[in-house]
């Protein structure tokens, strides 16, 4: 199969299945250097050739009730990629997380004889379990990123493999603090915090100002703290620079991404649950976790979920590691006071970073590699089968 000029279709819907789909495209083209790529894809996956047909950002809605306000474009751009793919049959097609929107593509396109591959469990173990019905109609094959999502799946008779996470490999054990910071021209002896208040134009909306008020509160009781905070991208920059304009004069330093930097440069981390949790864990911070979605998106997943926990550690650790401060609860007073209470543990600190480097070894896996071989496995059945 090294010889065959493969056609791959890929499609993400945020900067996490961004960077996942870039890791895997890099991995597929040490195999097959020549296999075209196209679909939705973010700045790093178009940057190793991937042809994107819509822009990412149209998928990049949060909660349940949100994207219904976008619910003719999405649908549009869901019928148009279900159309190019039957009449152009990649070889395989790959819907990286997004699964609302990825799952139904998926389902089409298997009908149509096309084998597909989903990466990134759905959370169908945490709540709205029936998901997995549709899920194993949709899918030949599930990727997850955690040891206990293969679990699941493989109790229900879906086709999957644990490739680990892409991050774990990425990340060395032992983070480098100094150098993060002499990058990012941040003082080398001062206290940072690092923002990250999501990368989705609804969660910034929600959670920028919080996080810029957390800030100032911190800023009351240590005047020497520096804040750093990292845009996902040029929209994302110019929502956070208007925040910024109208707070007046806080020591933030806005970067147009370099998130990991931020946060490996950083002593004490907030940020919005998802992702980016897990690369703090890796980076072995001392974080605070907090979320907040409209209203009534809130009351339908608050009824609906099965599991204690919200953030990758502590879902990981089976115990709370780090704090999570979610809804009416995250006040700019709550998470200052989180902040300046973790800024200042130094024996909480190697706590963490024990916790967190067991964890982090446990799904280091060569995440990238057993992903290509995945997926280059469901290719050659399809290829044995015809």
């Amino acid at each position: 199969m090294t010889n065959r000029l493969l056609r791959i279709g890929l499609v993400v819907g945020e900067a996490s299945g961004d960077q996942l789909g870039a890791g895997l495209i890099a991995a597929l083209q040490k195999i097959h250097p020549d296999a075209i790529f196209e679909g939705v894809g973010g700045p790093k996956m178009q940057a190793l050739g991937c042809i994107s047909l819509y822009p990412m950002e149209t998928l990049s809605v949060m909660g349940l009730v949100e994207p219904l306000k976008r619910l003719p474009a999405l649908l549009r751009m869901r019928r148009g990629l279900v159309d190019h793919f039957i009449a152009q049959p990649p070889d395989v097609f790959i819907g990286i997380d997004a699964p609302d929107f990825n799952l139904g593509i998926e389902l089409r396109l298997k009908k149509a004889g096309i084998p597909t591959v989903h990466y990134v469990s759905p959370s169908v173990w945490a709540w709205r379990q029936g998901r997995i019905k549709k899920i194993a109609r949709a899918v030949n094959h599930m990727l997850t990123l955690l040891p206990f999502e293969a679990d699941f799946y493989q109790r229900h008779n879906v086709p999957v493999t644990f490739v680990g996470h892409h991050l774990a490999d990425e990340l060395p054990l032992q983070p480098n603090i100094e150098g993060a910071r002499a990058q990012l021209n941040l003082p080398a002896n001062t206290p940072v915090i690092a923002l990250l208040p999501g990368s989705r134009q609804s969660e910034v909306a929600l959670l920028g100002q919080l996080f810029l008020d957390a800030a100032r509160l911190c800023l009351k009781e240590n005047p020497e703290l520096s804040f750093v905070l990292p845009a996902a991208n040029p929209a994302r920059r110019q929502q956070i620079d208007t925040m910024l304009a109208e707070a007046g004069d806080l020591p933030v330093h806005v970067l147009d991404g370099q998130s990991h930097l931020a946060m490996e440069a950083a002593d004490v981390v907030l940020l919005a649950s998802g992702t980016t949790a897990l690369e703090a864990m890796l980076l072995k911070k001392p974080m605070v976790v907090s979320y907040k979605t409209g209203w009534l998106t809130h009351a339908i997943i608050s009824r609906m979920l099965k599991v204690p926990y919200v953030s990758l550690p502590n879902l990981l650790a089976g115990r709370e590691l780090v704090p999570e401060v979610l809804q009416d609860d995250a006040t700019a007073d709550r998470l200052a006071g989180l902040l300046m209470a973790r800024l200042g543990d130094s024996a909480l600190a190697i706590k963490l970073r024990s916790d967190f480097t067991q964890i982090h070894q446990q799904i280091k896996c060569n995440g990238n590699e057993k992903a290509a071989e995945a997926v280059l496995s469901v290719i050659a059945k399809q290829v044995k089968q015809d």
